[in-house]
């Protein structure tokens, strides 16, 4: 397992430190191809467990969602305009459907996927977001787009990776063991741990209070935890272990970026709440 996720993290963790690195345009790039590859990971999911959709346009409608309003500024948010046009076709694709329930389980589908995978669009929502750094921040260096992308990223690492080495090492008590047997109460509490010290670091070394970022990485272990366990909700539906057999030791892409996909949200809110 060890082995596997050390693959998993050589495969991932270079092209990401780029990208991260470049910003601005790159940054929308990755974030275009995970929202691709995962909603169709998604629709696979949903389609094995009994939910029909339309799946080539939940994948246009994800990515509509995600980055409409890195695309262009317009009056309203081009984001929600141009959902909104595609929540219409999937409207009018449904009725094509000779019985109306299955019309509608197809629309209700279609969109619940594109907007729960159309979710990671708040990671380029945070570097357009980002706060300035004050002068004399140990990490003012990386400017604020990199900086407060390097907190997400580094905080949802830091909760999933506490997770796994405490539950791996404590582990005794179940924890949602309906949806995900393998997660143990000492897991949630660990990660809990380790990314309340990582985000109380980082937001100091932004030149922040380091309680706020004490407080950030408690929101970000609740929403990464939830983001993590829907998953698990999708894939035991499906009767699958994995979402897909992209990334060794970790399946799908969409097993990589579960946590992202609640955390990113609540991070710009509380960055754009606390820290503006």
């Amino acid at each position: 397992m060890l082995r596997e996720r050390a693959r998993s993290a050589a495969f991932l963790i270079p092209p990401l430190l780029v990208v991260l690195w470049l910003g601005g345009p790159w940054v929308i790039a990755l974030v275009a191809v995970a929202v691709a590859v995962g909603a169709r990971e998604v629709f696979r999911l949903l389609e094995a467990a009994g939910h029909p959709a339309f799946p080539v346009l939940g994948v246009v409608l994800a990515l509509v969602v995600a980055l409409g309003d890195s695309v262009a500024v317009v009056p309203g948010g081009a984001g929600l305009i141009l959902a909104a046009i595609g929540i219409v076709v999937a409207g009018a694709a449904a009725l094509t459907r000779e019985d109306p329930r299955d019309g509608l389980h197809s629309f209700a589908t279609t969109v619940f996927g594109a907007l729960y995978v159309g979710l990671l669009g708040f990671v380029p929502r945070l570097a357009l977001q980002a706060p300035a750094i004050p002068d004399g921040a140990p990490l003012a260096i990386l400017g604020p787009e990199r900086a407060w992308l390097l907190v997400l990223i580094l905080s949802v690492w830091a909760f999933d990776t506490g997770a796994y080495a405490f539950g791996r090492r404590f582990g005794r008590r179940s924890f949602m063991a309906h949806i995900s047997p393998a997660k143990t109460v000492e897991g949630v509490v660990g990660g809990l741990a380790t990314v309340v010290v990582v985000a109380a670091l980082l937001v100091a070394a932004l030149g922040r209070p380091w309680f706020a970022g004490a407080l950030l990485g408690g929101i970000v272990a609740v929403a990464a935890q939830t983001g993590d366990l829907a998953e698990s909700m999708l894939k035991r539906a499906a009767g699958v272990k994995d979402s897909g057999r992209l990334i060794p030791g970790h399946g799908g892409l969409l097993d990589r970026i579960d946590s992202f996909l609640f955390a990113a949200p609540v991070v710009v809110l509380y960055v754009v709440v606390v820290f503006r």
